[in-house]
């Protein structure tokens, strides 16, 4: 299966989930190195605009990876709390990915985006014994329209 990354630049060829690991977020704890991915480049741009501070066009980079189709476990809305698009997220999201990587079962954990609810992400596990079948394709410069800042 491929996915994508939209990036900085300079964090263009870490995929070790040193960021996420850095400073947590909605499916990870702080210390957890996962990295997080899209099924398609629209909702890797809307992810990226969500955590982009206002009026920064940052200098980007679209990566393209192929992840194992045989190594994904989904979680779908049902199995959420209602409250799983709050902002700040809730911690159970980040407990239930926890619990994911310490069972170690599978390379991604798909699941719906917060954003369009129809959409997923793909959340990477860097720790995972077959983490290494994870494949870089394509590294591309992305142009960040100025006017998604507005």
């Amino acid at each position: 299966m491929v996915v994508y990354r939209i990036t900085g630049k300079k964090h263009s060829n870490d995929l070790a989930g040193t960021g996420a690991a850095m400073y947590g977020g909605r499916w990870n704890k702080k210390g957890t190195p996962v990295l997080y991915t899209g099924e398609s480049k629209e909702i890797a741009l809307l992810e990226t605009i969500v955590h982009t501070p206002p009026m920064l066009v940052p200098e980007t980079d679209i990566l393209t990876l192929e992840i194992p189709d045989n190594s994904i476990k989904e979680i779908k809305i049902s199995d959420l709390p209602k409250n799983w698009t709050d902002y700040p997220a809730p911690t159970i999201l980040s407990e239930i990915a926890e619990a994911w990587v310490q069972k170690d079962e599978t390379v991604a954990l798909k699941v719906p985006s917060c954003i369009i609810h129809s959409a997923s992400n793909y959340i990477l596990n860097c720790r995972h014994q077959h983490y290494s079948q994870v494949k870089l394709i394509e590294i591309k410069d992305f142009h960040f329209d100025s006017r998604l800042r507005k």
